[in-house]
Formats: C-alpha cells, sequence, structure tokens
C-alpha cells in the first residue's frame, strides 16, 4: 500500500511539473489569431480573407448541390409505389452525407 501511494505521489509531483512548464492544461501553445502575421498576396490583398472568399463561395455552391441531390432523392422515393428502397436512392443518401459532411468541415475549421 505504501508503494501504492509513493507512485501515486510522484505520478501527482510529475504532472504538476508538467502543467507548471506548459501552461494552461490541455491547451497547446499555439500562437493566436491576433498573433499571427496576416500575409499579403502580391495584389495586396490579405491571403486569409482570400481563402475565406473562396470557401465562402465553394459553400454555396456545394449548398446548392446539397438541395439539388435531396430533390432527386425526394421524386426517386415518391415515384417509387413499393416498400423496397431503391439502390440508387441509398447511393443519393450517401452522396448527401459526403455533401453535408464536407460542408460541416469547412465551416469548423
Amino acid at each position: 500500500m505504501k508503494m501504492w501511494l509513493r507512485h501515486g505521489a510522484l505520478g501527482l509531483l510529475l504532472a504538476a511539473a508538467l502543467l507548471a512548464q506548459t501552461g494552461e492544461p490541455g491547451r497547446p501553445d499555439y500562437p493566436d489569431d491576433s498573433q499571427q502575421k496576416d500575409v499579403k498576396l502580391p495584389n495586396g490583398k490579405s491571403q486569409r480573407d482570400e481563402i475565406l472568399k473562396a470557401e465562402r463561395k465553394q459553400n454555396l455552391k456545394d449548398a446548392a448541390q446539397l438541395v439539388q441531390f435531396a430533390q432527386e432523392l425526394q421524386q426517386e422515393l415518391e415515384k417509387n409505389d413499393r416498400f423496397v428502397l431503391p439502390l440508387s436512392a441509398l447511393k443519393k443518401a450517401d452522396d448527401i452525407e459526403k455533401l453535408a459532411h464536407k460542408i460541416r468541415s469547412r465551416l469548423r475549421h
């Protein structure tokens, strides 16, 4: 039992020492966006602004395609009077899911 307490205390001391070195627990020391230097393109525009504009344009295009896929899926399900799901509808649902995931991942970063 004493050995277990000794090892536990040693582990706590090591953890405290590591936390003291890194600062906040669980947060790596990355520079903030405000600390990063804004890179300018040769035309004088901000590189970050141009990337954000391109991502927004791509998000709008993907969202329009997402709506089109959803409408096609709805039409395909409505025209089928059986209770069996056609394979093409399943593929369309997979395409919708992939496209939505791409949009979501672009919006998160």
